[in-house]
Parts: C-alpha cells; structure tokens; sequence
C-alpha cells in the first residue's frame, strides 16, 4: 500500500493533467507546467513518473481497475450462469458507465487532437475485450480468432458512440441502443459455431 502523501501528490498530478487538457493538447503540455499547476516539484515528479506519458498510464491503469470492478460485479449481479451476450453487454455497460463517469478525462481522447490518449484508450478497451473472448474460447467453438473478433466489436462500437454523439444522442438513449446492437450481433451467431446465449 502507497503512503499516503504519495497517494495525494499522484491525484494531485492526474488532476492537473485533466485540467491541463481542457486548455492544451497533451503533446504540448509541459512537465514544468504541469508541475506548476499541480503545486508539485519537478523532483518529486520524477521520483513517481519517468514522464508525462507514464502519468497518463497510471490515469488509464486507475480506470481499468474501476472499469474491472464494475464488471465483476454485473457479472455477479446480472450473469451468474455466465450466458455469452449477458456477459458481453455487462462488458459494454461497465466500458460505457466508466467512460460517462470520466468524462473529464476521455473527452480529450480524440484522435485528431490528443493521438496518444486516443491510442492508448482504443488499446486498453481492445485488450480487456480481447481478454474475455478468450476466457469465452475455453468454452465455445469460435469462428474467428479472439484479436479479430475484439477488433471488430471494439471499432463498431466506438463508430456507433461517435456517430450517436454526433447527432447528439441523449446519453440513455446511446447506451439502450449500443446494448441492443450487440445483443443482436451476438445472437446472430457471429462468434461462436453453436452457442447457448
């Protein structure tokens, strides 16, 4: 367990980046302004992070730890016979609530503006889906390989949120439909040779 000035002068640090972001793109923030800004010396900077961009994984690594939570926790609430769609969807929900919750934050991963945030957030949600298709493997026949499957969920979905937010889709409203096109894809029988969903 972290001491707990360390634990402060981390969220003091992500605070700041968060902050920094509403006015800069992250490639133009500075470790001195950033510093500055989060009333922090540049030594004790450096005695937590090697630069800006481990700050930032430790920012992501914070949030898949929440995002990983919340699923156990559907999954124990909403799935307990672990049905195949059930646990996709709590996967979405709990990518969706966590995303809606830091806002703050994943409002500046887009990729023309913030590319690294942007790569960084696609690579996390693509692993962690990724991950539970293979835990899936163990017990169905899939059709395709675990990676092109996550790819293929993960960039629909993001290109179905964008779009919805284009339009500006009330936020209830793009979680009801996102559930509902995945739950249609997955029991079209996309995945799996037989499947009990």
């Amino acid at each position: 367990m972290e001491d707990k000035r360390i634990i402060k002068t981390k969220r003091c640090l992500k605070r700041a980046m968060t902050e920094m972001l509403e006015k800069e793109d992250f490639e133009h923030i500075s470790i001195t302004e950033l510093c500055r800004k989060a009333e922090v010396s540049r030594i004790t900077f450096y005695s937590h992070y090697g630069d800006k961009y481990a700050l930032v994984d430790d920012i992501f690594n914070d949030m898949v730890k929440i995002g990983t939570e919340d699923y156990y926790r559907r999954q124990r609430e909403n799935n307990p016979s672990g049905r195949l769609t059930a646990g996709y969807v709590n996967l979405l929900d709990s990518i969706l609530q966590l995303y809606y919750d830091r806002f703050d934050f994943f409002q500046h991963t887009d990729p023309e503006k913030n590319p690294y945030l942007a790569s960084r957030m696609y690579s996390i949600i693509l692993e962690t889906v990724e991950m539970h298709t293979l835990h899936i493997k163990k017990h169905l026949h899939l059709k395709y390989s675990p990676k092109k499957l996550a790819g293929f969920i993960c960039f629909g979905m993001f290109g179905f949120v964008n779009e919805s937010h284009n339009e500006k889709a009330p936020l209830e409203q793009i979680r009801r439909e996102a559930r509902s096109l995945l739950t249609d894809l997955l029991r079209s029988g996309i995945l799996a040779e037989s499947e009990s969903l």
